[in-house]
């Protein structure tokens, strides 16, 4: 037993934390790519997996049965074993008729599966390691976890584009450029359009080979006239399905008793005291548009259908999900076409359009994939399925046996059990103070993370900062994540070293006063690009060390008999807290503007600062104990 008690965190912290992101991110975000390969709308996709998050939202309702049967290295090591049968139940469901049932029921049993490996791996966290140990790994685990979102959201989805584009037609490459000379083009005519048909292996031909897109202004009607016309020409010619949303009219009616008495008085108060600045009339130009046709060579072969995808070919650190834009060129109608016998020699229309924002020639590489994208997923799904089988033969030998670890029993009946561990956390000393301080600490952030993007997207004369989608992307896919990571690895080492009560004031600092960058931005919008990233990276800094005294205190207020249950109430109020105040934030800063509303969540940092500042917490929690 003393070598388990030996054991380096290194060995098991690192891989726990990173098997505890890639469910999540596969669920979340890999699923919508997926389904978006395989060709499901998406209406289908944003209505069916959003429901996938549930298990993640609810998972404090089962947290005490993990806390009062068997013990939490049990749970870790079954939960990752199941993670891994469900992603390999997932690879076989894509290659059948009825995938997108059966892929959606297994996602969302490898969901709950995943939520309980949550909640047994923070529990094991908090029973194997000391306070002191707890706060030094607390930024290091946010890392490896931050890690395993860029790995799903970036290469495991690049590894199936590659195995999409090694098993079926050649892909064809495509270089798009915007171009001051180019000729403008008014009027597309796809029943004009004719094809050179290649002779030999079947293939997708496409016309033109390579498009330039001239520089220059464009109507906003005309131009959605363009993207219009692409949509109906591909549905009518049976090249994507109809995404229309059935609209029912009877919810579409204003005159709820919420808007009445809610949130129509509360509109109007706003508006009389906060107006929103003058607001220049919405521009009657848009960005120029370009259109590419697609065909195939020859028939495909009887009864079967070719599914082709088309997308911008990624570059850089973009292959590490790190920096994620579109370069200024937007597809706007074309990721997904589908081939027959009856439509195989029509011309399917992509159109990209060009962001409004982009001044000087730029060209980038968009490519088609049409191999077999059931296949490339399932050879996907199961790689990663193999990656868990591993984690959880690695955790069953490495994860230590603290001595705590076990069932917390005090009643004989299981639901005596289960009711008197859920019961117990609102019996804690100061639960009123814990349970408003987690509602209330991400108050402010949770409303500005909504309206960030859109306040650096909107032109300036609406506000915003008129940046580019590329630039956008820049700004936080890369600066800003890099910031975040470092902040929080720099909370968890000074925690350890100072402990969280002496290092709270300064954290509040830190997660509060960078807000007022956003003031600084609203009001004096600058040109400088430079000057953006800084202000961004300086909150995003500010946030994940600040962040770093929330972790904590969960951890410390969680310290207890049933310390597993308890965190993950902790987490549910933290996830509650986040999602109220992100609802209205659009709302808020719609009818008041944007500098109203940075001045606005400033302010409502203070219940969250004066909250902390009176919450009571031992001295010596976080820091390393004296040798005795």
């Amino acid at each position: 037993m003393a070598e388990q008690k030996s054991r380096s965190a290194w060995l098991w912290v690192p891989s726990l934390y990173f098997a505890q992101g890639i469910p999540y991110v596969i669920v979340m975000t890999m699923s919508v790519v997926m389904y978006k390969r395989l060709g499901i709308s998406n209406t289908d996709i944003a209505l069916y997996t959003s429901w996938l998050y549930l298990p993640w939202v609810i998972k404090p309702l089962w947290s005490p049965f993990v806390d009062i049967t068997r013990t939490k290295r049990f749970w870790v090591v079954l939960m990752q074993f199941l993670v891994s049968f469900g992603l390999a139940s997932v690879a076989f469901s894509v290659q059948g008729s009825s995938f997108f049932k059966w892929s959606l029921f297994l996602f969302w049993i490898m969901a709950f599966a995943s939520a309980t490996h949550d909640i047994a791996a923070d529990g094991f966290y908090m029973l194997s390691m000391s306070q002191h140990e707890q706060a030094w790994w607390v930024g290091l685990r946010s890392t490896f976890y931050r890690t395993a979102m860029i790995v799903g959201s970036g290469l495991l989805v690049v590894l199936a584009g590659v195995l999409e584009s090694k098993n079926g037609l050649p892909p064809v490459k495509i270089s798009v450029a915007v171009k001051t000379a180019a000729a403008v083009v008014s009027n597309y005519d796809p029943a004009a359009v004719s094809f050179s048909k290649p002779t030999g292996e079947l293939r997708v031909v496409t016309q033109p080979a390579s498009l330039d897109i001239a520089l220059a202004e464009r109507s906003a009607p005309e131009a959605k006239a363009v993207v219009e016309q692409a949509k109906s020409w591909n549905v009518r010619h049976g090249f994507v399905a109809d995404d229309k949303p059935v609209l029912n009219p009877a919810t579409d009616k204003n005159d709820s008793g919420w808007t009445k008495n809610v949130s129509g008085p509360l509109r109007h108060f706003l508006t009389a005291h906060f107006p929103k600045p003058e607001k220049t009339q919405a521009a009657a130009t848009a960005g120029n548009l370009g259109v590419i046709y697609f065909a195939l060579s020859q028939p495909p072969p009887a009864g079967k259908a070719i599914a082709v995808n088309f997308a911008r070919q990624p570059s850089g650190i973009e292959y590490l999900g790190f920096g994620k834009s579109d370069k200024g060129f937007r597809l706007m109608e074309g990721e997904h076409f589908t081939f027959n016998s009856t439509n195989w020699n029509q011309p399917a229309m992509a159109v990209i359009q060009l962001d409004p924002k982009l001044k000087q020639d730029a060209a980038v590489v968009f490519e088609t994939s049409s191999g077999n994208i059931p296949l490339a997923w399932s050879i996907t799904l199961f790689v990663v399925a193999g990656l868990f089988l591993g984690f959880s033969c690695w955790h069953s030998v490495m994860l230590p046996h603290p001595p705590g670890d076990g069932p917390v029993v005090t009643h004989k009946s299981l639901f005596g059990e289960f009711f008197a561990t859920l019961g117990s956390f609102f019996q804690k000393p100061g639960i009123l103070m814990a349970m408003a301080f987690i509602l209330f600490y991400r108050f402010d952030e949770a409303q500005l993370s909504k309206v960030i993007s859109p306040f650096l997207l909107d032109s300036r004369s609406a506000g915003g900062l008129g940046l580019a989608t590329s630039q956008v992307g820049l700004v936080y896919g890369t600066f800003g994540i890099l910031a975040l990571t470092c902040g929080g690895l720099f909370g968890g080492f000074s925690a350890a070293k100072y402990g969280l009560k002496k290092m709270l004031p300064i954290m509040l600092c830190s997660m509060y006063l960078p807000k007022f960058a956003f003031i600084f931005l609203a009001f004096t919008q600058p040109d400088n690009f430079l000057v953006t990233c800084g202000a961004v990276a300086v909150e995003q800094f500010g946030y994940g060390f600040g962040f770093t005294a929330f972790m904590l205190y969960m951890l410390y207020f969680a310290n207890g008999p049933h310390k597993t249950a308890h965190y993950a109430i902790c987490t549910g109020f933290m996830a509650l807290g986040m999602m109220l105040p992100g609802m209205w934030s659009g709302w808020v800063a719609d009818i008041v503007g944007y500098k109203h509303f940075f001045v606005w969540v400033s302010c409502s940092s203070l219940p969250g600062l004066m909250l902390a500042l009176r919450l009571k917490i031992d001295p010596q929690f976080g820091k390393k104990s004296a040798p005795h």
